[in-house]
């Protein structure tokens, strides 16, 4: 406590009070004898409150105390000086900017802040001073936003007073509900035990007559004896022969005795364990805490594919929900939120979603029936067409040398090896190194497709497009083409430009990608430029990229695969069967969308794929 300052201001305010509040109660001489004197004045020095006589008494002319310094009658005579908490003598003169606190000159010097910032108290004080005016007119100017954010509170507090009474009132009537419905199993079941035991009852106590009746002068047995005084033979045989039955039965029934009914009620006992397990695990003293849907690993296509992470800091949840909706269909009537059935798990698959359409998701947890609140809302915009699935064929002039491909054929990888850097060497001026190519193993030859793929950011040169099936033979079977696996490099042809060449003479329509940019074309108008307006051909490289082709109208569309953004659009050829094209340079790596569903089965140029095989062996 000795280190910290005291807060004068603080002080000061604190004593405007108390003399507000002493101004009823007058403070009174501490010198004067009973009965004392109000006080007129305080002396700083002596640290009392004196009347006017006693002050001249106690602080006569001409003597040392004359010099005291007095005030008005106050209870607050502590120095008004700051003094620095490591040296008790020194007063703070200084302000240090690293630690923002007063320091005195000794600190500087030598002190704890010897090396750091310090500036003038003066500067600090106009400083200082001036940022709490500006913080005070910025607080005074949005009086009205502060009076507006305390009406939405006070709406906000009225709102959970009307929910809590809700949800107080939903628990009452579920809680009533539950009683009732024990109430009516317990009335069923303590009327199913009394029936039970009425009946027992009364078979028991018929038991008991009928035994009764084998007791010597009672019953049947007395009854018997009765019939054997009888002399009259005729008499005799009619009634003995129904009493022989009736003697034969008791007899028999007194060798096989066994009770009528049983007395125990072991059916009627309620094995009620895991229901009281379960009303016991109802807990409601925390509701879980709301899921987040992971967008690294969701994925929107045909089908949704929504992953989602849990709070790691609390209980095990008994299952998950998920909603989702379509946006900008209210003229539709169609943008109400639609549930899946309940997910045991991290993720769910969504079905049905149409195409080039933007779709909101959400969810949230359930746990003990209490559920969580909903998580913050994405957005997906699902493709344009229908997804198309295919994997890399390496039989249409694919290099051995310098592509490899995964075991599952779904990447493809550039790798700058020697054959790269001999190439390289024999270039001439004007010339240049052609690319390695390499096209899916599924053609398409009519409708509308959609798919997509990874460029690892380190890829040096990759192109991207669509290929057809005619101008591959033709390609293949022209060894003069600067683009043809089969051209020589070292023949030192001049290619021309980029843009002629690749747009041109190749078979390929095709997007350069790569170092982390993405390149359009000269030739080529983008899909959101305006009246051909170039001048920005460079764009950053998508995480994703998305490929659209509709073979019926012969145009082909490039897409951030994210936002679902068409980032350029050009008219292609589609006179045969189109098939996914890729070309690599350099050190570049392709990966393509594993895609929810089954994949895409078009009709396949399965001539193409066999003379292909033919020429590159």
């Amino acid at each position: 406590m000795s280190m910290l300052f005291r807060n004068f201001t603080l002080e000061s305010i604190v004593e405007r009070y108390r003399q507000a509040a002493r101004a009823a109660v007058a403070i009174m001489c501490n010198m004067c004898k009973p009965p004392q004197q109000e006080a007129t004045k305080s002396c700083m020095d002596c640290k009392a409150s004196y009347c006017n006589e006693c002050f001249k008494f106690h602080h006569p002319w001409g003597t040392p105390k004359a010099q005291h310094e007095y005030v008005g009658p106050t209870m607050n005579f502590r120095p008004k000086v700051l003094m620095c908490p490591e040296h008790e003598m020194e007063k703070v003169n200084m302000y240090c900017e690293v630690c923002r606190r007063p320091v005195c000159h000794l600190c500087k010097l030598g002190g704890s802040h010897a090396n750091h910032k310090v500036t003038s108290m003066s500067s600090a004080y106009k400083i200082l001073k001036e940022k709490l005016s500006k913080s005070i007119h910025y607080l005074i100017s949005k009086e009205d936003q502060v009076r507006t954010q305390i009406s939405h509170l006070e709406v906000l507090i009225n709102e959970t007073e009307e929910n809590g009474q809700v949800a107080e009132c939903g628990a009452y009537e579920h809680f009533e509900r539950l009683f009732q419905t024990l109430q009516e199993r317990k009335s069923e079941m303590l009327n199913s035990i009394e029936q039970s035991r009425t009946r027992r009852l009364e078979q028991l106590r018929g038991q008991v007559e009928e035994y009764q009746g084998m007791l010597e002068n009672s019953g049947l047995v007395g009854y018997a004896q009765e019939v054997l005084k009888e002399t009259d033979q005729s008499c005799f045989v009619q009634t003995a022969k129904q009493l022989h039955t009736r003697i034969a039965k008791s007899t028999e029934s007194l060798r096989t005795f066994h009770p009528a009914a049983d007395p125990s009620f072991d059916e009627f006992v309620l094995e009620t364990s895991r229901e009281e397990t379960m009303l016991k695990e109802l807990c409601f003293g925390g509701v879980p805490e709301p899921p987040i849907i992971d967008l690294s690993r969701s994925h929107v296509y045909n089908e949704g594919l929504l992953c989602w992470q849990l709070a790691e800091d609390t209980l095990a949840t008994d299952h998950q929900v998920l909603e989702y909706r379509r946006l900008g269909t209210e003229q539709d009537g169609d943008s109400r939120w639609r549930l899946t059935d309940r997910v045991y798990g991290p993720s769910t698959v969504v079905c049905d979603l149409e195409a080039d359409s933007l779709y909101s998701f959400r969810v949230r947890s359930c746990r003990n029936s209490l559920y969580s609140p909903y998580s913050p809302e994405v957005t997906f915009h699902t493709p344009p067409a229908p997804a198309f699935g295919f994997l890399f064929n390496d039989n249409c002039g694919f290099s051995s040398e310098r592509l490899a491909l995964s075991r599952r054929r779904d990447s493809v990888e550039s790798m700058a090896g020697m054959a790269f850097l001999l190439a390289a060497e024999r270039v001439q001026t004007g010339s240049y190194m052609g690319l390695d190519y390499i096209i899916g193993d599924t053609g398409i030859s009519q409708g509308r497709h959609y798919w997509a793929f990874r460029v690892e950011p380190h890829s040096y040169l990759v192109k991207v497009g669509v290929a057809s099936d005619s101008k591959l033979l033709e390609w293949f079977h022209n060894p003069r083409d600067t683009s043809s696996p089969r051209y020589d490099h070292d023949s030192g042809h001049d290619s021309g430009s980029e843009d002629t060449c690749y747009d041109l003479s190749q078979p390929f329509t095709l997007l350069t990608v790569g170092m982390g940019k993405m390149f359009l074309p000269k030739a080529s108008i983008s899909a959101g430029s305006d009246h051909g307006d170039h001048s920005n051909r460079v764009l950053p490289m998508p995480q994703r990229i998305g490929v659209c082709l509709d073979y019926d109208a012969g145009r082909v569309y490039f897409y951030d695969a994210d936002t679902m953004r068409c980032l350029y659009e050009r008219q292609v050829d589609c006179s045969g069967t189109m098939y996914p094209a890729f070309g690599l340079m350099g050190s570049g790596k392709v990966h393509l969308e594993e895609f929810i569903t089954e994949k895409l089965v078009v009709t396949c140029g399965s001539r193409l794929k066999i003379t292909l095989t033919e020429i590159s062996c």
